[in-house]
């Protein structure tokens, strides 16, 4: 009885271990601004290539992608969204011309 007690317990912590696992990256999220070219966000690359958590961005400055606002440059520029780290000192400035194609593609 303690073996399958075991059993049992092992399969549902495993189980649960995969499911908690496999939302970690969140996939990429589009986002289409009025008057520039579209910007995919790369949770794999945020997350998984650059190592940061999932609470350097949630829930500040993100909560999800359905309840985020959309903001500006101008308000990138002042450390709004994704400005809170491109920077230029956390991550390449968001503000600066030739770096658009980092972003915008």
């Amino acid at each position: 009885m303690k073996r399958i007690s075991f059993l049992f317990f092992f399969c549902a912590a495993f189980l649960f271990a995969s499911l908690a696992s496999g939302r970690i990256g969140g996939g990429d999220i589009l986002f289409i601004p009025k008057n520039a070219k579209p910007v995919t966000f790369s949770h794999d690359f945020h997350v998984k290539d650059l190592g940061l958590a999932c609470q350097k961005c949630h829930p500040v400055p993100y909560i999800t992608a359905e309840k985020s606002k959309p903001v500006s440059m101008a308000e990138m520029a002042k450390g709004k969204s994704c400005g809170v780290c491109h920077d230029g000192k956390g991550a390449f400035f968001i503000n600066k011309k030739d770096d658009c194609s980092r972003c915008h593609q």
